[in-house]
């Protein structure tokens, strides 16, 4: 009769031998100390119950290892199974299509509401919620799983609720004595058509950003740009703020109560304008600006 190995090996006395490298082996294989630890505990009970059968077990510790393996595979997938579940609360929780007025309420909050979310919370509420992409499209430009991407979702619109319900109490900025006096002047000219009024305004060293469009150097040439808006008349412009920044808003004349079309930046140098933004073929850019006209 063949000797029963079994018979020659302490089982238990090994067990408590390399119990050590058995954990180290666990702890690392499910990131975990504690984890690991119940990991092993629930492989040493699988060996005892193993114990019991006909089986013979030819090399101990590597069925030990083996044992040790399979268990902590069984941990991770039910670790996986319950993180899978969560996300398919989440994933239930936005299955669902934003209805239109949520989908009107989310694109139209205020940029700095945006910046109070965390990063991954904002970007994929913005790209899925602003700018209408799939989830497969959010997933490969943040290079966030799924999961993730959803949990990320989730949160941010619920953040975002809760920032609606509370006040905004972000201080109103003013424009300086100085900032209002240049920048009424320059509007009062313009809308009166007195290009020549502002020819004498601006330095000779003007700089023109007309945004998406070209840029203009110099008294000489930049002069030529108001001779474009003097063939035109589809503007209106007002003294205001875009941001808190000292802005003329453009609006269309046949429509004065309504949102400015667009904005323009001005900047000064010893009471000479230096520079000139005007957004007027970049519209888009004033797509949830906070714009404030000045009332006074």
């Amino acid at each position: 009769m063949a000797p029963d190995p079994l018979a020659t090996i302490d089982i238990e006395a090994l067990m408590g031998e390399i119990r050590p490298k058995l954990h180290r082996y666990c702890a690392r294989m499910v990131g975990s100390v504690i984890d690991g630890e119940d990991v092993l505990q629930d492989a040493l009970i699988k060996a005892m119950d193993a114990l019991r059968s006909a089986t013979p077990v030819i090399n101990p510790e590597g069925w030990l290892f083996r044992i040790a393996h399979n268990t902590a595979l069984d941990f991770l997938r039910r670790r996986n199974r319950q993180e899978a579940l969560h996300s398919a609360e989440e994933v239930e929780m936005i299955a669902d299509q934003l209805d239109d007025l949520e989908s009107r309420q989310i694109a139209a909050t205020s940029l700095r509401t945006f910046m109070r979310l965390p990063v991954s919370q904002r970007s994929s509420v913005i790209l899925m919620d602003v700018l209408g992409c799939s989830l497969a499209e959010v997933c490969d430009i943040m290079d966030f799983s799924l999961p993730a991407v959803k949990a990320a979702l989730h949160r941010g619109r619920t953040q975002l609720r809760e920032l609606a319900e509370e006040p905004d109490d972000a201080p109103q900025s003013r424009l300086s004595e100085a900032d209002r006096r240049r920048l009424n002047t320059y509007v009062s000219h313009f809308n009166a058509r007195d290009f020549d009024a502002i020819r004498a305004m601006i330095a000779d060293d003007v700089r023109l950003d007309l945004v998406n469009r070209k840029r203009m150097n110099g008294k000489t040439e930049v002069s030529k740009y108001f001779g474009n808006y003097a063939k035109v008349s589809d503007w209106h412009l007002v003294t205001g703020q875009v941001e808190g920044r000292p802005a003329i808003l453009v609006f269309d004349p046949n429509e004065p109560n309504g949102r400015p079309k667009y904005f323009m930046l001005l900047n000064w140098s010893a009471d000479k304008l230096a520079t000139i933004r005007d957004f007027r073929h970049a519209a888009y850019v004033i797509d949830g600006a906070e714009c404030v006209v000045d009332r006074r």
